[in-house]
C-alpha cells in the first residue's frame, strides 16, 4: 500500500476490518489539513489526488480507503473527489490520454423527465446540446463526463465546462447537508464533446458497479467520523452508562460489518478472476445495500451516544449528520434490493 512521495495508508479502514476503529490514527494531521482547510473545491480535488496518490488506474481498495478516510473527517470532501476519481478511471478504461494534472473532473449521469441531452456528430466533430440535471459543482469544476443520448443509446462524452456555451443554473442550493456541492442543472449550447467509449459502453462496464460501491465506501466513511466522535464523547464521561457501553458495543458490530464486506469486495474488484459486467453488479447490490443498512444504523447510534449536547454544540458532528442524511438519501434502498432479487432470479434460472 505504500507509494513513494504519497500519504501512507498504513492505518487501514477496509483492509484491516479488525484494526481499532476508534483512535485518531487514521486521520494524520497531513490529511485533515488538506480536507479541513479553507481551498477552493478545485484546489482540494487536486491536492488529495496528488497526496493520496490516486490515477485512473489505482487500485479500488486504494481508492475506497482513500475515500473513506477522507469521509471521516468531513463527507462533502469525500463528495467532491469521488466522481474526480471515477472520471480517471473511466478515461483510462476508454484508453484516452490522462487529463492534464490540475484539471477537475465530475461524472453527470441522471436524468430526469424533461431535461435531456444528445449527441451529434457533423464535420468530424461531436457536438452536445441539451439540459443536464443533478450537476454537482458544474461552475468549479474544469470538466466532465456526461451520458447523453446518441441516437437509441446513451454513450458518455468528455466535456469542457470552462467552454463558453456551458451554463450551469445560478439557482440555490438549500441543502443543510452536502451543503458544499451545488447540485443544479447545466445547459449545453452545440458544445464540442469527445467520445468516451462505444454506445451503451458507459453502463455494460463491469467497473460501473465498482464505482458504485466506491459511493458506498463514502457513506461508510461518513459513519466512522459520526461513531469515532460519539465514542470518544462516552469514553470521556465521568462515569460512562452502561447503555451507552451497549450503544458502542452495537456500532463496533456494525463498522466491523461493513468494512469486511467491503474489503471482500475491494479483494474481487482487484482480483485477477474476471468479472462480467451482471456478476459485477449483483457484487455492487449486496455491498452497497449492507453498508447502507449499516451506516443508517450507525448514524442512529452515533446521535443516541453523543446526545443532544454533539448535535447543538459540535459543529463537526452536526454538520457530518446532515450531509450523511442527505448523501445516503441518493441510494435507492427498496429499487435496489429488488433489483438484487431480480438479479438471482434470472442467475438461477441459467
Amino acid at each position: 500500500m505504500r507509494t513513494e512521495n504519497h500519504l501512507d495508508l498504513q492505518s487501514q479502514i477496509l483492509s484491516a476490518p479488525l484494526a481499532p476503529w476508534y483512535g485518531d490514527s487514521l486521520a494524520t494531521d497531513t490529511l485533515t489539513k488538506l480536507v479541513t482547510g479553507n481551498a477552493t473545491a478545485a484546489q482540494k480535488i487536486t491536492s488529495l489526488q496528488s497526496c493520496l496518490g490516486l490515477s485512473g488506474t489505482s487500485s479500488q481498495l486504494r481508492q475506497w480507503e482513500s475515500l473513506a478516510r477522507i469521509a471521516s473527517i468531513d463527507i462533502a470532501v469525500a463528495r467532491m473527489l469521488e466522481p474526480h476519481v471515477d472520471a480517471l478511471g473511466i478515461l483510462a478504461e476508454a484508453g484516452l490520454e490522462a487529463p492534464a494534472a490540475q484539471s477537475t473532473w465530475g461524472v453527470y449521469a441522471a436524468e430526469v423527465p424533461g431535461k435531456v441531452v444528445t449527441l451529434t456528430e457533423a464535420d468530424g466533430s461531436v457536438i452536445i446540446n441539451g439540459e443536464k440535471a443533478w450537476c454537482s459543482l458544474a461552475s468549479e469544476l474544469s470538466h466532465a463526463v456526461v451520458i447523453a443520448h446518441h441516437g437509441e443509446h446513451r454513450r458518455a462524452c468528455a466535456v469542457g465546462l470552462d467552454h463558453p456555451k456551458v451554463k450551469a443554473d445560478p439557482s440555490s442550493w438549500p441543502s443543510l447537508g452536502l451543503k458544499e456541492i451545488p447540485s443544479g442543472s447545466v445547459a449545453f449550447d452545440h458544445v464540442p464533446a469527445e467520445f468516451v467509449g462505444p454506445d451503451g459502453w458507459y453502463l455494460d462496464r463491469p467497473a460501473f458497479a465498482w464505482g458504485g460501491i466506491r459511493v458506498a465506501a463514502c457513506w461508510f466513511g461518513g459513519a466512522l467520523g459520526l461513531a469515532r466522535n460519539a465514542t470518544r464523547r462516552h469514553l470521556a464521561r465521568p462515569s460512562p452508562a452502561q447503555i451507552g457501553d451497549m450503544a458502542v458495543g452495537q456500532i463496533d458490530a456494525e463498522i466491523f460489518t461493513a468494512r469486511s464486506v467491503l474489503a471482500e469486495a475491494a479483494g474481487a474488484a482487484d482480483g485477477e478472476e474476471p468479472y462480467s459486467r451482471a456478476q459485477a453488479w449483483t457484487l455492487a447490490l449486496r455491498v452497497r445495500n449492507i453498508v447502507y443498512r449499516a451506516s443508517q444504523r450507525i448514524q442512529h447510534l452515533s446521535r443516541e451516544l453523543a446526545g443532544p449536547a454533539a448535535l447543538t454544540g459540535d459543529a463537526a458532528f452536526a454538520k457530518a449528520d446532515a450531509d450523511l442524511t442527505v448523501y445516503l438519501s441518493q441510494h435507492h434502498g427498496p429499487r435496489d434490493e429488488a433489483s438484487l432479487g431480480a438479479e438471482l432470479g434470472k442467475a438461477l434460472q441459467q
